[in-house]
């Protein structure tokens, strides 16, 4: 058997807290659905893409432990989610002018 000096170390996060997190998640589900059914005009895609876009980020800040990851992990992650946003907004320049 081999003796590691370096261990992983891992974040744990109570039952309470992540049971706190599901529920502003559920939350945040009644309040898309509650939105859903009124028409604030051209608003309504900004409004669904606010709260949508929270609930990613609780999701990835809590259940998949960004938060509690190194400096790199953060920075390549910021880096993905930037190149996917220009990515998607080639998409609309193509729709755009066409």
């Amino acid at each position: 058997m081999t003796n590691n000096d370096h261990s992983d170390e891992h974040h744990v996060l109570s039952y309470r807290f992540l049971a706190t997190v599901l529920a502003g998640l559920i939350a945040l589900t009644g309040l898309t659905v509650g939105v859903s059914y009124i028409d604030w005009g051209f608003l309504n895609v900004p409004i669904a893409l606010a709260v949508a876009s929270t609930k990613a980020t609780l999701v990835l800040l809590f259940f998949m432990h960004i938060r509690y990851e190194g400096f790199t992990i953060k920075v390549s992650f910021i880096t993905t989610v930037f190149v996917v946003a220009i990515m998607i907004s080639f998409t609309f320049w193509d729709v755009a002018f066409r």
